[in-house]
């Protein structure tokens, strides 16, 4: 699958897309989608949520004039809270960039198929509740894989079980450390997330796994 142009350069079908990226930590892969989409005519990045006032993705927004929002405690497991953050500013589609909780049952269900999550390894492999990070790459490591990659998939109510969009396998080695693998995932996640992305947003029935 090859998406060496930008669809998002052309709007197809006249509709607007308007972002909201969560993340929970550093924001690399929320910068990324940023940049990505930043001279796109039909899709807005509105804002980047967070659970964590802490996040170094706070920063990353400020670069860009994106808002960054902090998701109320209370709202982190509440769906209709949740919800009504999101509504309040008309998303249309959620992007999970190193978001590192469980998406609420209500939100999942009024955004059906508009959900989407990259992961750090090659699932059903290495996923689920907790597996996320380094604590993939630690457990990728210690079972001796020779190959890890990434997943690209919609979000349904459990961890990691959405419909694959698309996954990417990189080579490891013997001696590649757990923060070796981690650099070889991350080079996967900056090349294909943005361009999946926009493809799911543009023509979301031609995207399949690879």
């Amino acid at each position: 699958m090859h998406f060496l142009n930008k669809l998002s350069s052309t709007n197809l079908d006249s509709e607007t897309y308007r972002l909201a990226i969560l993340a929970s930590g550093n924001g690399s892969n929320a910068e990324n989608i940023i940049a990505y989409f930043s001279d796109a005519a039909d899709v807005t990045v509105v804002a980047v949520y967070t659970n964590n006032p802490a996040a170094g993705v706070i920063e990353r927004c400020k670069k860009w004039n994106v808002p960054s929002r902090i998701i109320p405690p209370a709202s982190v497991a509440d769906g209709p809270s949740m919800l009504e953050l999101f509504l309040q500013e008309n998303i249309t589609h959620i992007i999970l960039a190193g978001y590192l909780k469980l998406i609420p049952a209500a939100v999942v269900r009024h955004y059906p198929d508009r959900i989407i999550n990259i992961h750090p390894s090659l699932l059903p492999l290495y996923g689920g509740k907790g597996m996320y990070g380094e604590k993939v790459h630690r457990a990728v490591h210690a079972a001796g894989e020779r190959t890890s990659g990434i997943t690209i998939h919609e979000v349904n109510e459990d961890y990691d079980k959405g419909r694959v969009l698309l996954q990417k396998t990189v080579a490891l080695t013997a001696d590649d450390s757990p923060a070796d693998i981690a650099a070889k995932i991350h080079v996967l996640e900056m090349q294909w997330f943005p361009r999946i992305i926009d493809s799911w947003l543009h023509r979301p029935h031609s995207v399949r796994a690879v």
